[in-house]
């Protein structure tokens, strides 16, 4: 296996610049998401990795070596795309097997790696089948099948679980996490879906217009998120955000806002400094939010817009009169009526500042 890295790399196409100027390092045995929405350069990136594009500038190291300019068969990486690609005219064995023929293996030897590969992956009974007499999920481990059959330096997935349902999808998904601990192979893996990157990254690299905005483990990511684009982003339901009047009293953070009601928090320099703007936004993830009980110190309140029963939880949506809407990911089973008045709970240790940039401000020990 072996390290990837970006040195300021752009990419251009005409007058569109789709990857301004990102630099990053993925070590040795990562498994790195890069994470955002369609259009945000994500897979760009992964094609200049591949070597299916080249960088308009910049660099790109695989091991320490700059491949930018090398021909993707020289970069000893494999590649699972989006729509599988396999050849429909040939059979299974055939498909995984394909990588060693055009290096000139013999065919008793790469019919016995394909076999041996198409085992692991629990399709070995099938090598005699072509793609069309398959289902989904086996057509995306003949996918991954044939990428593992050449050992790569860095093994590369374009959204390859996008096209399966849902169940398949969650399969696949734990087959693929259990496989990466087992070989510690590098991963580089595009997805838009911030489930995937939770499940399976050791980091995620968040991109929005052609830039990382975040590049940090999951779980940092989740409950530190750089900016108010990645809170928003990450998350089912994503971060709530709110508006806020910001002021300092007595050495104390004191917000305002319509419907909101919160203990005086303490402040770093930084946050004394986001104050001066006098706006910031406040962030509280769904599950850090309850009914609120007679005397709970901070609250927020509005109109109930939805109860949606989910089963073991109730996503519970207030609707606020100038900051649009709160969602709490509430574990009740409490029927509240639409259209009333709800009023909903937190602890100040959960809430998330950013300044009137959408920056994250640290708090106290950061």
């Amino acid at each position: 296996m072996a390290s990837v890295e970006f040195q300021n790399v752009s990419k251009s196409f005409g007058a569109f610049n789709a990857v301004p100027d990102i630099s990053f390092s993925i070590a040795d045995g990562e498994f790195v998401c890069l994470l955002g929405p369609s259009g945000c350069g994500k897979t760009t990136s992964l094609r200049m990795i591949a070597g299916l594009e080249t960088p308009t500038s910049g660099k790109v190291l695989i091991a320490g070596k700059d491949v930018t300019f090398l021909h993707p068969k020289d970069r000893k990486i494999s590649m699972v795309f989006q729509d599988y690609a396999l050849y429909p005219h040939m059979n299974l064995a055939d498909n995984i097997a394909y990588p060693l023929k055009v290096r000139g293996e013999a065919e008793d030897k790469r019919h016995a790696r394909a076999k041996e590969v198409a085992d692991v992956l629990k399709i070995g009974d099938l090598l005699k089948r072509l793609p069309s007499q398959i289902s989904g999920g086996q057509q995306q481990r003949t996918s991954l099948a044939r990428a593992l059959v050449y050992p790569s330096q860095v093994y590369l997935f374009d959204e390859p679980l996008s096209n399966l349902d849902a169940k398949l999808r969650l399969e696949a998904r734990g087959f693929l996490n259990h496989l990466q601990r087992d070989m510690g192979m590098t991963a580089v893996y595009v997805t838009h879906d911030q489930a995937e990157a939770m499940a399976l990254a050791t980091r995620i690299a968040v991109m929005d217009k052609g830039r990382v905005v975040q590049f940090a483990p999951p779980i940092e990511i989740y409950r530190r998120p750089a900016t108010t684009f990645v809170a928003n982003f990450v998350g089912n339901p994503p971060m709530n955000l709110v508006p806020v009047e910001a002021m300092v009293a007595e050495d104390r953070l004191q917000l305002r806002a319509e419907g909101l009601t919160l203990e005086g928090l303490a402040i770093s320099a930084a946050v004394a400094r986001a104050a001066d703007a006098k706006t910031m936004t406040l962030g509280i993830r769904p599950e850090h939010l309850r009914i609120a009980r007679a005397g709970d110190a901070n609250v927020i309140s509005g109109m109930l817009f939805a109860n949606e029963n989910m089963g073991p939880e109730s996503l519970v949506t207030m609707e606020r009169q100038d900051s649009g809407r709160v969602t709490a990911r509430i574990f009740t089973d409490d029927e509240i009526k639409v259209d009333t008045r709800v009023a909903l709970s937190f602890d100040k240790a959960h809430v998330t500042l950013f300044d009137a940039t959408g920056a994250r401000i640290p708090v106290i020990g950061e």
